[in-house]
């Protein structure tokens, strides 16, 4: 079951979008404050989401800015803007589709099925998703397309932190209180050079596919993409 992100100030309005999209078989989840946004995202999955403009404590395209930062998540923006400009401008941000206020809850359910088909035909395309690890946490040993590594243990409870969650972004303080619960000091390089040597030892086992990225000011995801040929 697909879940959408409802982000809409107008309590009504979300519930209508959430009624519409639950008999339309998908799970859902509303925040009503932009601020709550990002930090959501962070800490959960979600396939989709359904961003209103204007929003409280952040707007839409602030939201929208922040969000393909880090994350390809599809959003569909809702508006009750109808210039040219917001449009525009909300698309250039990368916003994947955009619907005017007043609209039809058929038509959002439609749109959004619309944007999870693209994705899931791109998706289904893309050679970068035809793998699959299995980790084997007896030996510390990551195997995929007949080939396998090992890992230490650090680097083995790291990926599969990071390969349990894809998409999550883990900061550096939270992999150290996950990997050290014995509460020893390390620092945030510490992190660092083990993902380093893990991802060396990723590019072993699979030479065309990026695995572990890092975020800017965040942390690290796993997310799996092809690798661009140099």
């Amino acid at each position: 079951m697909n879940h959408i992100l409802i982000v809409e100030d107008e309590l009504k309005l979300a519930r209508l979008q959430a009624d519409y999209l639950q008999n339309a078989g998908f799970d859902s989840d509303c925040l009503h404050n932009g601020l709550e946004v990002i930090p959501w995202f962070k800490a959960n999955h979600t396939d989709l989401i359904l961003l209103d403009l204007m929003l409280p404590g952040c707007d839409g395209l602030d939201i929208c800015r922040q969000l393909r930062s880090f994350s390809t998540v599809p959003i569909i923006m809702i508006t009750a803007r109808i210039e040219e400009i917001d449009r525009l401008l909300g698309l250039e941000l990368g916003a994947d589709d955009y619907i005017c206020k007043p609209f039809s809850p058929r038509e959002m359910v439609a749109r959004v099925k619309a944007v999870l088909r693209r994705l899931q035909v791109k998706t289904t395309e893309s050679p970068a998703y035809t793998f699959k690890l299995k980790l084997d946490p007896d030996s510390f040993r990551v195997l995929a397309n007949g080939q396998e590594v090992e890992l230490t243990s650090v680097e083995f409870q790291l990926l599969q932190t990071l390969y349990q969650q894809p998409g999550r972004i883990f900061s550096r303080s939270k992999l150290m209180d996950l990997i050290y619960q014995d509460q020893r000091i390390v620092s945030d390089r510490t992190i660092d050079s083990h993902i380093k040597k893990l991802r060396k030892k990723l590019i072993d086992l699979l030479p065309d596919q990026e695995l572990i990225h890092s975020v800017y000011g965040a942390g690290y995801r796993y997310d799996p993409q092809k690798k661009i040929a140099e």
